[in-house]
Parts: C-alpha cells; structure tokens; sequence
C-alpha cells in the first residue's frame, strides 16, 4: 500500500487560556508522534490565548469553533492554521461569509466538521433518521454555502459515534467529492472500546485510500489516542516503526510473557519517540535506528522450543522456559542468558 503521509491529530484537553498547560500538554503529545493539534475555543480568551501558544509549538493548530462566529475571526487573526467549523452552527449565511473572507485573505484552510448527533431537523425528517445519505447532504450543503463565496480551501470530516455508520458515509462522501478528509469514529467510548471502533472504522477507511488526517477520540488521556493512532498507522504499513508479536500464552507457558512483552513493547515506544523529536528538530538529519526506521519485527515467544520456528520472520525475538532464554533472530538462536534482565540483554544485542 503506497499512501502520502497520515497525519495524527488529537485535541487539548487543557484550558485553552491556561497557556502554559496548553503548551506543555501541545509538546508532550508532539514528542510522542502527534502531527497537528486541536484546541477548543469557547470564548474570547481562548481564541485571544493562541497567539502565545503559536509562539511555543512546533505543529499545526486548528481551532475549534461552535456557535459564534466572532471567534473564528479572532482565532484566524491569532494565528490558527486551520478552523474547524459547523456553519450550520455558526449564526447563518453572513457569518459564514465573514469567515470565509477571513481565512481566504489569510490562506487558513476551514474544516467541516458534521456529527450525527448534530444533524439538521429537516435532513432527519428527509432521510427518516441518522444514514449516511443525510450526512453527506448536510456536508455538502455546507461545502456549497462555502464555495459560493469563492472560498474552496475546504477539509472534510462527517463522523458518528456507530462504526458502521461511520464507514459508510465516508465511502459515499468520498464518491461526492476530492476535498481532503479527516476520519475518525467520534465519541467512540473509553480507551478498550475506543480503541476498538476506531481500529475498525479508520482502518477500513485507510484500506480504502480514504483519509488525510486521522484522530482516535477516546474517553482517556490524548496520550492514548496519539499511541493509539500511530499503532494502527503501523499496522498498515502507514507510518515506520518496530513491530512486537508475541504469543497468547497457554498452559505451558512458565515465564512472565505479559510482563516482558509490554517491557518491550514500552521501550520501543520510546525509541520511537525519542527519534520523532531529534528528526523533529532537524529535518535534514536521517536517525540512525535500525529498529524504526527499517521497521523491524520483535517477538516474545513462552516456549523455547518451539518459539525460534514459530516466529521465524522476526528480527528479533526472545524465547524462554523456567529460569533461562534464549535470544534468537530469524530463528536462529544468538544466545543463551539468565531470564532476570533478558530485556536489556535483547536491546544490547539489536
């Protein structure tokens, strides 16, 4: 699968105009692999507060904006890099010409966002309930409205929090039009749920060549959806990074599997992490780590015997039984070492 690059955004969960929280929150997340962020503006402060928290980011900023169109303009002359609006929400036709004079003579791109919890009465009545036939309406009505005030730096998002829903209005609105979209299944629930649903849905959008920028909405902390996001860009071969397999664990198993495969899985997060910042501050450099950037495969096997077969393909891998394991890499066993610090030995060697 050969895709342009697929942005991860996730969204504050600070006061916006506690400025730096929000910059700290903004930085952790971006060390962690985040691409763009969103912040939520509810009044003029918040909308005043992104001038200073531009000064002190490194990534995009979309504001997010509902119901009153004078933040937008406030966010736009503050320096955001994308609005996120509903203009069916914004305060009638007007208004959201305002906006988009603004953000055209600032060349800010203007995201649409439409929920299914948010559908107009009469596309409801129209459609008999929440199909995807009344979301792509309602996107490109407002698509429309845009365009006639020759505005067409459009970005795209129709989302609901069912799955299935979800994917099917994404496939038809991809049939409708060529504006780039961002995807995501929205209020998708806590973290294991979450999770869940936004690997099925983003997945099979991304299977589909559909989507530009993806976020993972979970009830948790942004960190986890940010984790969250680049496992499943992984999974498709959509962003770098070492890949860790492991065995499900049986009866025969008298090792700490669960234990030392989530040690490994930790660390490589961090290296990935810590290869995201220094590429971050210099572009020009190429990071010299085989297990990121050449997209290595580890894998944490419960049986010594047969574990070096069973995960022939990988890189990497360790094996144990009892006291002892081995590390192997393509099946071939490299060393034989005391299961207390098998971790670090397994790094030492990769």
């Amino acid at each position: 699968m050969k895709r342009d690059y697929i942005t991860i955004e996730s969204m504050t969960t600070t006061k916006t105009d506690d400025i730096e929280a929000t910059v700290r929150q903004i930085n952790a997340l971006q060390a962690l692999g985040l691409d763009i962020i969103r912040v939520a503006v509810p009044d003029i402060s918040s909308a005043d507060a992104i001038e200073k928290i531009k000064e002190n980011i490194n990534i995009p900023l979309i504001a997010d904006i509902h119901f009153d169109h004078k933040l937008a303009l406030r966010a736009a002359e503050a320096g955001a890099d994308k609005i996120r609006i509903n203009p069916g929400n914004i305060g009638g036709e007007m208004k959201v010409k305002a906006v988009a004079d603004m953000c055209k003579n600032k060349n800010i791109p203007i995201r649409i966002g439409v929920n299914g919890g948010s559908l107009e009465k009469k596309l409801l009545e129209k459609h008999g309930g929440v199909t995807p036939e009344a979301m792509v309406e309602s996107v490109m009505s407002h698509v429309a409205l845009l365009e006639k005030y020759d505005f067409n730096n459009i970005w795209l998002s129709a989302k609901s929090s069912n799955v299935n829903l979800t994917v099917a209005t994404y496939r038809l609105l991809k049939e409708h039009t060529n504006y780039p979209l961002h995807v995501g299944v929205t209020e998708a629930g806590t973290e294991y749920n979450g999770i869940i649903k936004s690997a099925i849905g983003i997945g099979s959008l991304l299977l589909d060549g559909i989507g530009d920028t993806i976020r993972v909405s979970l009830t948790a902390p942004p960190e986890r959806e940010v984790l969250a996001a680049k496992a499943i860009l992984k999974s498709l071969g959509l962003r770098p990074g070492a890949d860790v397999i492991s065995c499900p664990t049986c009866g025969r198993c008298d090792i700490d599997i669960i234990g030392i495969a989530n040690e490994v899985e930790l660390r490589l997060a961090q290296k990935e992490s810590a290869a995201a910042s220094l590429s971050r501050k210099d572009s020009s450099s190429v990071v010299a780590d085989d297990l990121v950037s050449k997209n290595q495969t580890i894998a944490v096997m419960g049986c010594a015997v047969n574990g070096p077969g069973e995960a022939s393909h990988a890189d990497y891998g360790i094996a144990g039984a009892g006291s002892e394991a081995i590390i192997f890499a393509k099946g071939k066993k490299i060393g034989q070492f005391p299961m207390q610090g098998i971790v670090d030995r397994l790094f030492d060697m990769m």
